[in-house]
């Protein structure tokens, strides 16, 4: 008993001590409060108001969604040499391969502002995620706070343009313009035009003076008709080089205007990158070939497709006839001279060239009216003046046809790639000047009233569309961006004299320039000479 009172009379010591410590620390406390409540209310100074709410830490707000850098990086991608970056501009994001590549299957790495990173609902996964970009994709970046933006890429190959790829049997050279050479052909179209498989085809040169320049000009023909570049079924396409016109653009834009124009036929042509037993040949302009056919010259049964001609271009084959004025090959069809088609088109010829030079020339029943097709004289002469042509007026590639029956027509147009001021020899080097109008048909034709007004009230339409025709012409430019700088790295003619150019200028933007400039001053030039005569 004695020790349990002696413990119980500590224990109530204790707790007496423990009760003071207890006040003498809510003194403390109710002293902080105190202390806070008035740094609150702005110190003891005496001034009152509201009591500021406790202080609490902000919420971020999320960045908005972007995408910062988006590339193909080769150590993902096997079938890359060298890492592409893209050139983001907005909401577009642009690639280009140095070459032609399987590009079904790459994988993407990028830098973003956002959280999540969507291809048609799909999460991706930078460096990872592999998606085929044969067609623009659409990449969709979130961010924390669920806001959106898109970002479409675009890979172009190589150029853009579609791609030839033409193998020789054994790889033999094409040597000549006379005789073929076997081989298949295979398109790959690069989302501009349809590819072809390989196909047997046969393959020789062409032209003139453009064969014997180092980018040759080639004449292909199918095992069988077919659609080729998207360009209606046939045989026989032509591979042009556009080598003297470093534009590329001059054929092209004379083209435009028989588009343009009422003549019956204008050729379809497509540019395109090709190769020749997996050599780069440059780029091609190809063009359906000027003859016979119901998507063609449609001659009917028994047509003629004739072109003045000289007769140092002829082929030993070719069957021809002299007018007083021209000399006239026969193009279309084969026949053997002195056979009755023979007769009948020389006859109508020297007809027309007798009625056209007589008294009565300008007679409607009795004059030169009678035999040919006024409008399409008209349209292939100031489509050939505008351009200002140098071959047109006496020398080769004036192309006309005649169906039995029927009147003269002029056309189709062809061979433009001198014209615009492009040669050196001779006046169409300069946009003033008539030079078609010398052509010893239209000098007479000229002198009839009744055709010069015809030929003024014709050109006002075409002047009408010179705005449209000067943008076709920046289409075109940019559609060759880029071929063009492959095709000049081939052949090196960019600031360096090729025959005939008349000047020497250092970029395809200044060529295309000077190409822009001459047909505007050969426009208003020819708008105040046409409204004189």
């Amino acid at each position: 008993m004695k020790i349990s009172y002696i413990h119980t009379d500590a224990y109530q010591v204790k707790r007496e001590q423990w009760g003071r410590q207890l006040k003498d620390i809510s003194k403390v406390l109710v002293g902080s409060l105190i202390v806070l409540g008035l740094t609150a209310c702005g110190g003891g100074s005496g001034s009152s108001g509201p009591v500021s709410p406790t202080p609490t830490t902000p919420v971020a707000t999320p960045s908005a969604p972007a995408m910062n850098d988006f590339m193909f990086m080769a150590s993902q991608n096997t079938q890359l040499d060298e890492t592409l970056r893209g050139v983001i501009t907005g909401d577009k994001i642009f690639l280009r391969t140095p070459e032609v590549i399987d590009v079904g299957n790459l994988a993407a790495t990028f830098v973003i502002d956002g959280a999540t990173v969507t291809i048609n609902g799909k999460e991706q996964v930078s460096g990872v995620t592999t998606n085929d970009f044969s067609q623009p994709v659409t990449y969709t970046i979130t961010n924390s706070a669920g806001t959106s933006k898109q970002y479409t890429v675009e890979v172009m190959q190589f150029t853009g343009l579609p791609v030839i790829n033409l193998t020789t049997d054994n790889g033999n050279a094409i040597t000549n313009r006379d005789d073929y050479t076997t081989g298949t052909v295979s398109v790959f179209g690069n989302g501009v035009v349809s590819d072809l498989d390989n196909m047997t085809m046969e393959i020789r040169g062409r032209g003139n003076s453009t064969w014997g320049m180092p980018k040759k000009p080639y004449q292909m023909k199918l095992s069988s008709k077919r659609e080729f570049l998207d360009m209606e079924n046939d045989k026989k396409w032509l591979f042009l080089a556009e080598y003297a016109d470093k534009t590329m653009l001059r054929n092209q834009i004379a083209y435009e205007m028989g588009y343009l124009s009422d003549l019956a036929w204008t050729t379809d042509s497509e540019f395109a990158e090709v190769f020749l037993n997996e050599e780069y040949q440059g780029t091609y302009h190809i063009t359906q070939k000027v003859e016979e056919g119901s998507d063609r010259v449609d001659l009917g049964d028994n047509g003629f497709l004739l072109e003045i001609d000289q007769f140092e271009r002829l082929d030993p084959d070719d069957v021809y006839f002299e007018t007083g004025t021209f000399l006239i090959n026969i193009k279309e069809p084969s026949l053997e001279e002195n056979d009755s088609q023979y007769q009948f088109i020389t006859r109508l010829l020297f007809e027309f060239e007798q009625a056209l030079y007589s008294n009565t020339f300008a007679d409607p029943n009795n004059g030169y009216a009678q035999f040919i097709d006024i409008d399409s004289f008209i349209d292939w002469y100031l489509i050939s003046e505008i351009t200002k042509n140098v071959d047109s007026r006496f020398f080769s590639s004036i192309y006309f046809h005649v169906i039995p029956g029927e009147k003269i027509k002029m056309g189709p147009l062809w061979d433009f790639d001198l014209a615009f001021g492009n040669v050196d020899y001779a006046d169409p080097e300069f946009p003033e000047g008539f030079w078609i109008k010398d052509n010893p048909w239209y000098a007479r034709l000229f002198q009839d009233p009744n055709f010069v007004n015809l030929v003024q009230a014709r050109f006002a339409y075409y002047n009408n569309n010179r705005t449209y025709l000067l943008n076709k012409i920046d289409e075109y430019a940019e559609k060759l961006r880029y071929a063009q700088a492959e095709n000049n790295a081939k052949w090196q003619t960019i600031g360096v004299y090729v025959w005939p150019n008349p000047v020497v200028l250092d970029t395809y933007d200044e060529e295309v320039a000077r190409l822009k400039s001459w047909f505007n001053t050969r426009m208003d030039w020819l708008d105040i000479a046409l409204g004189d005569l």
